[in-house]
């Protein structure tokens, strides 16, 4: 089945990934990436995914994905990683949540305390129903993004 993205790499980009291999100050990744496209060059080694795949300790995919890449969206985009679509963790306080316990906090302490603490805003934002479960940390980086 022939290729259907084709890596053709002018000098300059040649050069480019030559000396950010050799110089090897880069993330490892982009040093791998960097020799992935160094080899499937047409106008270089010309090796196929399985070659490279195999030399580099990938799966194949990776190497056709990286090819797609640099065809598609070019050379900063293949040396960086793939982008991901939705964040690892979605947050636990929104705007609205971080105003009601910023609220909270301005408001009068419980009886018996003279000040809020972080585990106790905790608490009372669990209790009132703003947050399903909120850390004492989550707490403490709201409040002090807002001074």
């Amino acid at each position: 089945m022939p290729k259907r993205y084709i890596v053709r790499l002018d000098e300059q980009e040649q050069q480019y990934l030559k000396a950010l291999v050799s110089t090897g100050k880069a993330a490892a990744y982009k040093i791998k990436h960097a020799n992935i496209l160094l080899n499937i060059d047409i106008n270089g080694a010309a090796w196929t995914d399985e070659q490279s795949a195999s030399a580099f300790n990938c799966h194949r995919n990776t190497v056709a994905n990286l090819r797609q890449r640099l065809v598609e969206q070019g050379l900063d985009a293949a040396l960086e990683r793939k982008p991901s679509k939705t964040p690892s963790r979605q947050p636990v306080c929104d705007g609205e949540a971080e105003a009601k316990l910023i609220a909270l906090r301005c408001g009068e302490p419980p009886v018996g305390r003279a000040r809020w603490t972080l585990r106790l805003l905790a608490d009372k934002a669990v209790e009132l129903e703003i947050v399903p479960s909120i850390s004492h940390e989550t707490v403490r980086q709201v409040l002090s993004k807002r001074n």
